[in-house]
């Protein structure tokens, strides 16, 4: 049984520039950068409240079924009424809703105004004694078993983590080399591991085209996500995608910087094609990562839920909140789910008006990691902040149409090369593209020069 390094990470311990102004920002949202982007990234929701905890775990894991399994490290052993399957339509709303945006403006004419600115329980199949015998032998307990959904999952607690590896081995788990440390060290916390594989059958029937995220529940004092299981046969650096949802109050994490990407900058009006946005993101996160020598957690997104501006997507519903595990908002019977709903690019989406005050505060980290830039576990807060934050890249438009006067005279030929230059040094320098390649893309419109002077010449044969 193969265990990708984007499912292993999903270890639970405790519960498992220039920012814009804090006014509306309005425009015109036109692009986004949600997970697609990325290659080998993971998504976890992590809704904390107190002591209590709802985690949700998925991977764009895109292997045959029969080879996933996922190991997870938690604080105790869980019951079956604290496991549950969800889709990944709700975790998508959520990405959408809080992803990085594109923004548009069009500039005003020149001679007229200023420029705008402005789940039911399934019986498990058992584990053979055979099985059972051998883990006890080795110091294993199988303490639970569960079929949820199209997993088969076990809650094994041991001794020591030589055991646990035998026996994991032995059942057709591959564990890379050098995991033992690791779980050797979960294992002196009194920590129990989750495991769970799909159950072939029952994903065949199931119709689903791709696994579906896991969720557990459970209390812990300590809120924290380790990661260092999933680093250790890792290929590479890994993205991970961190929602949390919280009453109120930013999360960031206490052991590791929280750095704010930088945002609300203008950049070329090019820009606005999809593929190129998502280019000039990726690139902008890779020079961010090295700026902070790959060992910062990136703050993508903050904001009430009960509204966006501009909206990449609406905020959740109650029912899609109560879903990720949201305990304390009520669900809507009669409140219909809008994930349906898209926002088409070049409008803006009304907000929304929720059926009561959600106070749900969602924070969207991002974080490239591997062993050596990342070798603690995550731990987090929260803070007192409730400041809206969001990752937001402006473009403006010139204005194309006819000029004729004093004034359209300077925007063209003063005001719109300057902005061009300073867009071009801002590009170039958030994702280190070579300006000359980005001079060359931008495209100034012409304008005819205004003449004060009237035209007379109609005069000179008039008398003739």
């Amino acid at each position: 049984m193969k265990t990708t390094p984007l499912l292993i990470l999903f270890t639970v311990l405790g519960s498992l520039f220039l920012t814009p102004p804090a006014l509306a920002f309005c425009g015109f949202y036109v692009a986004k950068a949600d997970t697609s982007l990325f290659n080998q990234s993971s998504q976890v929701v992590y809704v904390r409240d107190g002591n209590r905890n709802v985690v949700t775990m998925a991977s764009d894991y895109q292997g045959d079924a029969k080879d996933f399994a996922m190991i997870v490290p938690v604080p105790t052993v869980l019951k079956r009424k604290q496991i549950h399957i969800t889709n990944h339509a709700v975790l998508k709303h959520l990405d959408d809703y809080s992803a990085p945006r594109l923004v548009e403006y069009h500039d005003a004419d020149p001679c007229q105004v200023a420029m705008m600115y402005e789940m039911a329980p399934a019986a498990a199949p058992m584990v053979k004694r055979s099985a059972k015998q051998k883990a006890k032998s080795l110091g294993v307990t199988i303490e639970a078993q569960y079929t949820v959904g199209e997993y088969d999952i076990l809650l094994l607690s041991a001794k020591e983590s030589g055991g646990l590896i035998s026996w994991l081995k032995s059942e057709g788990y591959k564990l890379p080399r050098g995991a033992e440390p690791v779980v050797s060290s979960y294992l002196k916390q009194d920590m129990k591991f989750f495991v769970a594989k799909v159950n072939l059958k029952k994903f065949d029937k199931s119709g689903y085209t791709r696994l579906r995220p896991v969720q557990i529940a459970y209390n812990h004092k300590k809120f924290m996500l380790p990661i260092r299981l999933g680093t250790v046969n890792a290929k590479g650096k890994q993205e991970l995608f961190i929602y949390a949802l919280t009453r109120k109050g930013r999360v960031e994490t206490t052991n590791y910087r929280t750095v704010k990407l930088p945002s609300g900058f203008d950049i070329p009006a090019y820009i606005k094609d999809k593929k190129l946005f998502g280019k000039f993101y990726k690139d902008m996160f890779k020079t961010q990562v090295e700026k902070h020598h790959g060992k910062a957690v990136f703050l993508e997104y903050a904001w009430d839920m009960n509204w966006c501006d501009p909206c990449a997507a609406d905020p959740l519903s109650n029912n899609e909140l109560r879903e990720l595990g949201v305990f304390w908002v009520q669900s809507s019977p009669a409140q219909t789910s809008q994930t349906t709903r898209k926002a088409a690019p070049g409008t803006i989406l009304p907000r929304p008006v929720p059926a009561r005050p959600q106070n749900v505060f969602i924070s969207r980290l991002h974080l490239r990691y591997d062993r050596n830039s990342f070798p603690e576990d995550l731990m987090f807060q929260t803070t007192g902040d409730n400041a809206n934050f969001q990752g937001r890249y402006v473009i403006r438009h010139p204005w194309t149409g006819p000029a004729q006067c004093e004034a359209g005279d300077r925007y063209f030929n003063e005001e719109l090369p300057e902005r061009f230059e300073k867009e071009a040094r801002q590009l170039a320098k958030l994702t280190n593209w070579d300006i000359s390649d980005i001079r060359k893309l931008q495209k100034k419109p012409g304008h005819t020069p205004f003449n004060d002077d009237p035209d007379d010449s109609w005069i000179d044969s008039l008398w003739k």
